[in-house]
Order: structure tokens, then C-alpha cells, then sequence
């Protein structure tokens, strides 16, 4: 019977992999990994290692949680190091937790690599603090999978007074986030920022406010993360202290913010 790793891949660029992660990567013989891990993270495995695919696209599951569980299981019944490789972190919305208590009711042992989460590394990379002496001293995370549908599981105005909030998997209803929020009590001028593919060459960074994305929502394509707050505004200044990032506004030709 082998061990099960359930390995946090990071944002997005591979060279922010933890150590720890490279090592059991370099090691493995099946992974199975999500959509978001990319080429060059895998390119850490051993020739002889196994890849199978597993990720989830816009609600469109290439294979179902559960029968990801019994892959994971059968897979640890034959070889010795299994690799499941998620991007970020597996205990922020990875069903890490789910997958490890499947494997525990069959004795299967298990190891968690954390991963470096796109909460507060995406932002970063994009020159924006979630924390900022005397703008924001608070912060929350939330799922934007879960906007359409699902309103009773997030209750938007458990975070009118948040600082900053971070928004996952938000795209494709940030327009309806955008609203719940204003109807929940947040200014309809609040800065907000969408991250497009954080961490990578690819990067593009839109800056509007919750009105206008209420409204008129900007162009943005997954994966992106969503931060909404004060922090926004220093973004430009620190771009260029960062060495300039691709920024672009939505329907104005800048954003303003009183």
C-alpha cells in the first residue's frame, strides 16, 4: 500500500512551488492533477511517472469527486507515491479534506504539501496588499462558484464591513456579486481589481468599481481573481514601484475613486 500527497501547486508560476512540493513531485509515480497546474510544474516529474487528468472547468468535471476518490484508492493500492496536485492550496475550495477522509475509512495514509494560495499571491503579484496600515486591517475570502443559486450558503452581508475581500472563482457572476454586495451595504464606488491568470507572463489586471461591474460588468476570462476595497487604489503606484504590470480600466478611460 502506498501514500497518498495531496500537493498544493501554487498560483500559477512554477517557480513559486514550494521545496517540499518539488521534492515529493520529483518523486512520484501517478499524478493526478486540475486544470490549473501547468505544464512546467509537471515537467518536475520523472519520465516513468503516470499523469492522469482530472480537472474542473466552469462546472464541467472531467471525472466526478467520487470517482476522483476511487482513483486516488485504487491508485494507492498499487503504487507507492501518489501525487494529487492541486492548484493553490488543497484545503482552500480543493476538497482536500473531502478526498482525505475518503481515503482514511481505508486505511490509506496521507500526507498534505500546503500550497502558496492565489488569495494573497495573485493579488501581490499584481501590486495589490490585501493589508495596508491605516486602509485595511481585515480581510475575508469567499467562493464566487456559489453566487448563482446558492445565496443562502454566501450571506454577502457577513462581509459589508471586510476591509478587503477576496473573491474566487468569481468571473462568470461578478456582476451578480457585484450587486449582492451593493445591496448588502458596500459602496457602489468601492474600488474592485480582477487578476487574470496571476503569477504568470500572462497577468492582466482590470480596475473598475462595484457599480460599474453591477452595471456593466468589464471583459474578464478565467482564472481570475476578484479583490474588492480600499487597497485597490494603491495598485498603480505600486505597479510602477514593481516594475509596471499590464492595467487596464473597464468602460472608462480610467477609473476614479473619490
Amino acid at each position: 500500500m502506498g501514500r497518498v500527497y495531496l500537493v498544493g501547486a501554487g498560483p500559477g508560476d512554477p517557480e513559486l512551488l514550494t521545496l517540499k512540493a518539488v521534492k515529493v513531485i520529483s518523486r512520484a509515480d501517478v499524478i493526478l492533477y486540475d486544470r490549473l497546474v501547468s505544464e512546467e510544474v509537471l515537467g518536475f516529474a520523472p519520465e516513468n511517472c503516470t499523469f492522469v487528468y482530472v480537472g474542473k472547468e466552469d462546472g464541467k468535471h472531467t471525472l466526478p469527486q467520487e470517482r476522483i476518490n476511487e482513483l486516488l484508492l485504487r491508485y494507492a493500492k498499487t503504487y507507492e507515491n501518489v501525487v494529487r496536485l492541486k492548484g493553490g492550496d488543497p484545503f482552500i475550495f480543493g476538497r482536500g479534506g473531502e478526498e482525505i477522509l475518503y481515503l482514511a475509512t481505508y486505511g490509506i495514509p496521507c500526507e498534505v504539501i500546503p500550497g502558496i494560495s492565489s488569495v494573497y499571491a495573485v493579488p501581490a503579484g499584481a501590486g495589490i496588499p490585501i493589508t495596508f496600515r491605516g486602509i485595511a486591517s481585515s480581510f475575508a475570502v469567499v467562493t464566487g462558484h456559489e453566487a448563482t443559486g446558492k445565496e443562502k450558503r454566501v450571506r454577502w452581508e457577513a462581509f459589508r464591513d471586510v476591509d478587503t475581500l477576496v473573491i474566487l472563482m468569481g468571473v462568470k457572476n461578478r456582476q451578480k456579486i457585484a450587486r449582492a454586495l451593493i445591496k448588502a451595504g458596500r459602496k457602489s464606488s468601492e474600488p474592485v481589481a480582477f487578476v487574470e491568470k496571476g503569477t504568470t507572463p500572462e497577468q492582466r489586471v482590470t480596475l473598475s468599481n462595484l457599480g460599474d461591474v453591477a452595471t456593466d460588468p468589464p471583459s474578464v476570462s478565467p482564472p481570475a481573481v476578484m479583490v474588492v476595497g480600499e487597497v485597490v487604489k494603491l495598485q498603480p503606484a505600486l505597479s510602477v514601484a514593481m516594475g509596471g504590470l499590464v492595467c487596464v480600466s473597464s468602460k472608462k478611460s480610467s477609473p476614479t475613486y473619490p
